[in-house]
């Protein structure tokens, strides 16, 4: 195997904004890169119905990150990006981010990993990549930036229902509802935007919040959310000062969650926002209930009691984490969580390291990957202050600790993150390396 001062040969699987961020900082480095990527197209999850089988795009989808704060370090959006960028025009970012860093050149297209296992089955030999194409290559360094949206998270009662029934991973357009009663379960910021759309066309339109959750303002001020919470969003301003300041802004916009059907949250939460979904809700557009209890044909039970007949139902419920390139052996992956130092350094099989397992709360899950790629390639260099197998697996002990205090009663908070503490903890193991700054809200 290659010493810290030797060129790697190294594996980047996806070719999404995670993969051409891993791509970008270890070109940068020197190293030898191939970019596995299942589809034919840069951008991942952004890429409207990408035939890699992974795209969540729907039709109406913008980030909720404006363009300054969303971007590589470096490499801005082009000045006439909206402030709210659509899809199409962070799909077009991501291609020109391959091509300006000579990253297109290096990515195999049409190339689905199948398994990564460790060379002789032993930590520190090396990684043997195989594609369902029937390739086989040998790499010192396999990243895994794949994505976390790729395996829907379907609820126990979904095999009950008897009308037509999808993933929110499977929506496109609201005009093939036209007429419909729709139910859209969850209320993150998928299950927000899918409502809005349906309204102008569907007979009905119910919204499903199990949890609670605040649901904040595009545009405070005049100015994005995203970048007034982040003035609250300090070290030293205590987390019971930062919640209070939110529910105030949300119920300064929007009124008490109560008074709409929803629950004020008692804890942390990732919050939701929208441009349109409460003002439909005022109008009695949108029909909120709580969560699901049972279903019988098309008859839907909610936990308060009411029931409503409904044709189609879209459950915006989520994702599983799933990697069945990896072996159990191997994987780091337990339930909802990624069992990683920092998120990103395999503690167990050297060599191996994730970018982009994680939901930002207050920061744009762009930008947050280069900060895990810098962590990446510092230790590849020995640059990075990383502790023995052992002490990665008390650190990453602790952040399991902090998410259940935190965040508790839900499995949607495993890959949680907070970007200011995240990019302190990471300030450190760099020996204090600039990692950026945190001002925007993510898609």
């Amino acid at each position: 195997m290659c010493t810290v001062s030797e060129k790697r040969r190294c594996a980047v699987i996806g070719a999404g904004a995670a993969g051409l961020s891993a791509a970008r900082h270890l070109l940068a480095d020197g190293h030898e890169v191939i970019v596995f990527e299942a589809g034919s197209y840069v951008g991942g999850l952004w890429v409207y119905d990408n035939d890699n089988g992974l795209s969540v795009a729907y039709s109406s989808l913008h980030i909720n990150s404006e363009p300054r704060s969303t971007s590589f370090e470096g490499f801005p959006f082009p000045d006439d990006t909206p402030l709210f960028p659509a899809h199409q025009h962070v799909r077009s970012y991501l291609e020109s981010v391959a091509d300006h860093f000579g990253i297109g050149a290096r990515i195999r297209f049409r190339s689905r990993v199948s398994a990564v296992e460790p060379v002789n089955g032993e930590p520190g030999a090396g990684w043997i990549v195989r594609t369902e194409e029937g390739s086989e290559e040998t790499f010192d360094v396999v990243v895994v930036a794949s994505g976390h949206q790729g395996l829907p998270a379907h609820p126990p009662w979904a095999t009950d229902f008897t009308g037509r029934y999808l993933h929110s991973n499977s929506y496109r357009e609201p005009a093939p509802f036209a007429g419909h009663r729709v139910l859209v379960v969850g209320a993150g910021n998928s299950g927000l935007d899918i409502a809005s759309d349906l309204v102008p066309f569907a007979a009905h339109t119910l919204s499903s919040a199990r949890s609670p959750l605040l649901i904040m303002p595009r545009m405070i001020l005049g100015l994005p959310a995203a970048r007034v919470l982040a003035k609250i969003n300090r070290r030293w301003l205590p987390w019971v000062v930062q919640r209070q300041a939110m529910r105030w802004i949300s119920r300064v916009y929007h009124g008490r969650p109560e008074q709409w059907g929803f629950r004020t949250p008692a804890t942390r939460t990732h919050p939701a926002s929208s441009a349109t979904y409460m003002a439909h809700v005022s109008y009695g557009r949108i029909d909120v209930r709580p969560g699901v209890e049972r279903i019988d044909g098309h008859t839907v039970t909610f936990v308060d009691g009411t029931s409503a007949e409904v044709d189609t139902i879209i459950a915006a419920t989520g994702y599983e984490v799933d990697l069945p390139f990896l072996s159990k052996k191997v994987s780091p992956i337990v339930e909802h969580q990624i069992k990683a130092y920092k998120r990103v350094v395999h503690p167990d099989w050297p060599g191996m390291y994730f970018i982009g397992f994680f939901n930002v709360s207050g920061g744009a899950n762009i930008s947050m990957m280069d900060v895990q790629s810098r962590l990446m390639t510092a230790a590849l260099r020995g640059d990075a202050a990383l502790p023995d197998s052992a002490g990665m697996h008390r650190d990453i002990a602790r952040e399991e600790r902090f998410l259940a205090e935190h965040f508790p009663g839900s499995a949607r908070y495993g890959l949680e993150l907070d970007p200011v503490r995240y990019r302190r903890q990471i300030g450190k193991v760099l020996g204090g390396a600039a990692t950026g700054t945190a001002d925007s809200n993510p898609k």
